[in-house]
Order: C-alpha cells, then sequence, then structure tokens
C-alpha cells in the first residue's frame, strides 16, 4: 500500500527536494500551499495541490480530511502557534514533522547535542515576531510544542538543519562564493579562513525529514547537517577543485578589511564562533550525508544552470578591490 503524504509548502528549496525524495520513495504526495510560488510538480500526476492557508485552521482540517496523509511535513511554521495549530489538527497520523533549525539553540558549544544544549525561550512578545532577531527563539517553542504534544501521544518530531545549501537555493547564500570562485582570480575570505559553520546539503535534510517521520522517537528532535565539515578557505577550495578552476584564496583581517569599511561579518557564511551541530542521533537512524564533493559538484552545476550569482551578499567590488590593494602593500 502506498504512503501519502501531505506537504505543508513544498515548492521552494527544501520543500521541493522533500518533494522530490518521497516520490523516489513511492509516496503520493499532495502539497498544501497558497500558491504563490510556481509549483515545479504541476504537470506531475503523482503530487496533487491543495489551496490553503496554512495558519488558517479550518483549511488545515479540510486538508487533513480530503487527504488522509500518513504523513505530514512542516515546511512553513514559522510561529509558535502554527505549531500548536498542526499538532492538534495532524494528532492522528503515523508522523507529523516540523521543520525547526540549528538557529533554535541558546549555548555556543561544540557540538551542540539534542536533549543537551540549551534551546533559546521564546516571550510572548517574541513567539509573534516576524524579525528575524526572534527566528530561532521562535523554532525554539515550536521544538516545546512537538515534545508536548508527543507526551500527550502525537506522532511528532522536529528537524534541526544548520545553514542549508545545494540546487534551487534562493536565498543566494553559497551562490555569492561560487560566482566569486568561477568569475575571479583571487577570493577575498575573512579572517584566517578557518571558521567554521555548519552547513547541510538539501537532498540530505530531505532524506533526514522522511527517515526521521518513518523511524523517529516522538518527541525527539533531530540535527541534521553533513557529516564532514570544512572551513571557509576549504570551502572555497572544494568549489574550484568541482568547477575545475583555480583560485587564491586571500585571508583579510579585520584591520584589512577596515580600510575599505568592511568587517568580518560582511561575508555571507562567516561565523566567528563555530556552529557545529551533533548529528549522531540521525545517523543512528541509517540516515547519511551526501560525501561532500558530489554534494558541491551538484551545487556548482546548478548555479551555472541558473541567473543566481548572490549579489545581494556582495560585500562590494570597489571594497573587495581596496581591500586587495592593501593587501598588496603589506
Amino acid at each position: 500500500m502506498t504512503d501519502t503524504a501531505l506537504v505543508i509548502g513544498g515548492t521552494r528549496f527544501i520543500g521541493r527536494h522533500l518533494v522530490e525524495d518521497l516520490l523516489a520513495h513511492d509516496y503520493d504526495v499532495t502539497l498544501f500551499n497558497r500558491g504563490n510560488h510556481d509549483n515545479p510538480f504541476a504537470e506531475t500526476d503523482r503530487v496533487a495541490h491543495v489551496e490553503g492557508d496554512r495558519t488558517d485552521r479550518t483549511a488545515l482540517r479540510t486538508a487533513k480530511l480530503s487527504v488522509e496523509p500518513d504523513y505530514v511535513f512542516d515546511m512553513v511554521a514559522y510561529h509558535p502557534s502554527d505549531v500548536s495549530v498542526a499538532v492538534d489538527v495532524f494528532d492522528d497520523v503515523d508522523g507529523y514533522v516540523y521543520v525547526s533549525s540549528g538557529a533554535a539553540y541558546a549555548d555556543e558549544e561544540i557540538p551542540k547535542r539534542e536533549g543537551v544544549t540549551a534551546l533559546e525561550s521564546c516571550t510572548d512578545e517574541q513567539a509573534v515576531d516576524e524579525s528575524g532577531e526572534t527566528y530561532g527563539n521562535r523554532k525554539a517553542e515550536g521544538d516545546r510544542i512537538v515534545a508536548d504534544a508527543a507526551a500527550d501521544g502525537v506522532n511528532a518530531y522536529a528537524v534541526r538543519p544548520c545553514i542549508v545549501y545545494g540546487p534551487d537555493d534562493y536565498t543566494e547564500r553559497l551562490d555569492y562564493w561560487i560566482d566569486r570562485v568561477l568569475t575571479e582570480d583571487r577570493v577575498v575570505v575573512p579572517g584566517d579562513g578557518d571558521n567554521v559553520w555548519h552547513r547541510a546539503y538539501v537532498e540530505d535534510v530531505a532524506s533526514a525529514l522522511r527517515i526521521v517521520a518513518e523511524s523517529g522517537e516522538p518527541g525527539a528532535a533531530y540535527n541534521v547537517g553533513d557529516r564532514r565539515l570544512v572551513t571557509m578557505e576549504e570551502m572555497v577550495e572544494l568549489i574550484a577543485d568541482v568547477a575545475d578552476t583555480e583560485v587564491e584564496v586571500v585571508h583579510a583581517s579585520e584591520r584589512e578589511l577596515a580600510a575599505a569599511d568592511l568587517s568580518v561579518d560582511d561575508f555571507i557564511l562567516y561565523r566567528e564562533y563555530p556552529h557545529v551541530l551533533a548529528t549522531d542521533r540521525l545517523a543512528a537512524l541509517g540516515w547519511e550525508s551526501t560525501p561532500l564533493r558530489e554534494a558541491m559538484a551538484r551545487s556548482v552545476a546548478d548555479h551555472r544552470a541558473s541567473d543566481r550569482d548572490g549579489s545581494e551578499h556582495d560585500p562590494g567590488r570597489e571594497e573587495i578591490e581596496t581591500v586587495l590593494g592593501v593587501l598588496d602593500t603589506v
């Protein structure tokens, strides 16, 4: 008998790859969203679409009754109230999976572990806030709601990805670095290049969501990220390697960046303190991550086929040239 999945969201990035993963594992899939984004599965008869607003309890209930899903994957729960309603509406499904975030962790530890590292708190004001500053607080509260629901018998789970990269990434965070490698001979990397911000390949996040739904422990949270980490400099070198090009990595300190009125934080994917998530709990379910070279090769190929260049994250061409000029005089 074919399992049925209801994906709340599902047309962009992680959700898109989740649908592809579910189809590859013989699920029948229905998307539930407002239809504001192009549906890449519009011509696929195995992917149905129910239009509605996920913040509307009646619309969610209607979707449940029409689809009768075995599993529900909640890609767009950005506020605790979204999660509260969902665990109530889907209280009898085989699995409800809430997409949380590594940003839910409050303490700076290496690595951050599920059930060990403290989560962010969330005030009533933060719970309804729309700003990026409270994103981690809101995700953490969603995790607590999932755990409470599981204690009441709901098959609910949380999955916490770190920074996600790969094909179809509309955030263009990695695209900035790929574009620099493909178009420049010298790439400025802030600091000494050894900073680490754990990343997760999008196809691995998709498979993690499915595996947790099928085999996870209700109420548990599961980190997801590349099983092997690389520094920022290693990331740039890996991009060059799979792109079959050469690039010179140029380190720039705060002092040298200041000559162009820049700081290390002006470079996307830079994080001063290492952000590392333990992934042993997820791996124990049989999940594996894609080898880094393979994941990056797919990411670079997709970048080349797209019109993304990451320019919104560019610290500035003139500023970078100024920094290079300062470094050349040292």
